[in-house]
């Protein structure tokens, strides 16, 4: 089965490569960011003004390849891939949380951005709380490590040749 995707938008972002990028919105929190929408998407942003965060899906572009094993941002340790939020995936697809500041026409003006500029956009869909709030959660390796996150950068790991070590 193919499955094909088409970006709804770019992501413009103050990162202009990968190197000391932030790894997750947390450790992004004052970056802003832009979001252009595609002209025939723009009626899908009715209503969502209303909304204090939104979600992003989006395609590491410049992602190529991936292994199932890897050492995370946040660990000494290799893990197994889908244990972390490793951009080197099997599909490439990134999920990040940001506060929507405002809406000028087709351009969403975000804060808390952790990807590269121009980044391609799959899809918005608003954060609610009450469907994406867990209580009683568990992090997996990353409890004692998810504070990490505020001040971790990105680095060359995730390069299509470091994975070796």
């Amino acid at each position: 089965m193919q499955i094909t995707f088409s970006p709804i938008g770019t992501i413009h972002t103050p990162f202009s490569n990968l190197d000391g990028m932030p790894i997750q919105p947390s450790g992004a929190k004052d970056a802003e960011g832009t979001i252009i929408l595609e002209p025939q998407y723009g009626e899908g942003l009715q209503d969502i003004d209303g909304f204090s965060h939104i979600i992003l899906l989006y395609h590491f572009h410049l992602s190529k390849g991936y292994r199932l094993v890897v050492k995370p941002f946040m660990d000494t340790v290799k893990r197994g891939l889908f244990s972390t939020r490793a951009p080197r995936r099997p599909n490439p697809i990134g999920l990040s949380i940001v506060r929507l500041v405002r809406i000028d026409g087709l351009a969403l003006h975000v804060q808390g951005v952790d990807m590269v500029n121009g980044t391609p956009l799959l899809d918005i869909k608003p954060w609610v709380p009450e469907f994406d709030v867990r209580e009683n959660a568990r992090a997996g390796w990353l409890d004692e490590k998810q504070q990490d996150s505020r001040s971790m950068k990105s680095d060359c790991r995730f390069a299509e040749d470091e994975q070796k070590g």
